[in-house]
């Protein structure tokens, strides 16, 4: 049996790939840190992000383990431009797997990506790993073993947010469980 945790970052100050956590959201990390202080990971990769790296530095601190940078763990790019239209743009995103803004990336694109990650750790020798990346990117990884999941589950995560896929022998894949309680 495999654990893998997906982990939403924490409370960030925006969306650029340098934008630090708020004082809050280092708060919720250490809160998180806390949160997988039970748990015996083995393995933590995160995307290149700032706010993705500082939400999971004080549970890599803590266990003494390195953060694995990502590049495909990076949000995905709705659009090359601000959209004032971005929010419905993005629900169409979900029904239609295959729509694309200009200079963007499909929400099939990123799916494939982001899957790609977690193929690669089942091909390793952890039992128990985190993921850290952002709510769009995983909201489409949760679709990709949930297909119910969508647009609304995205509009529900929380800053930060914890889902466990656990993958067993003779399972055909697993079910994603929303774990994180605060």
């Amino acid at each position: 049996m495999k654990q893998i945790y997906l982990v939403r970052h924490c409370k960030a100050a925006g969306q650029a790939p340098d934008a630090p956590l708020t004082e809050l959201g280092v708060q919720q990390a250490e809160r998180l840190a806390q949160f997988f202080s039970d748990k015996t990971v083995d393995l933590i990769l995160s995307s290149p992000f700032e706010r993705a790296v500082r939400t999971i530095q004080p549970l890599a601190d803590k266990m003494g383990l390195d953060i694995t940078l990502d590049a495909r763990l990076a949000e995905r790019v709705l659009a090359d431009r601000d959209l004032p239209d971005w929010y419905e743009l993005l629900r169409k995103s979900f029904d239609d797997l295959d729509f694309c803004c200009p200079g963007g990336e499909s929400s099939r694109a990123a799916m494939k990506r982001a899957v790609a990650v977690v193929e690669d750790v089942l091909c390793r020798e952890c039992r128990c790993a985190v993921i850290v990346s952002h709510g769009n990117l995983l909201s489409l990884l949760l679709k990709y073993f949930d297909d119910r999941i969508g647009f609304a589950e995205w509009e529900a995560l929380t800053n930060p947010d914890v889902y466990l896929l656990t993958f067993s022998p003779g399972q055909d894949g697993p079910v994603p469980r929303r774990i994180w309680t605060e």
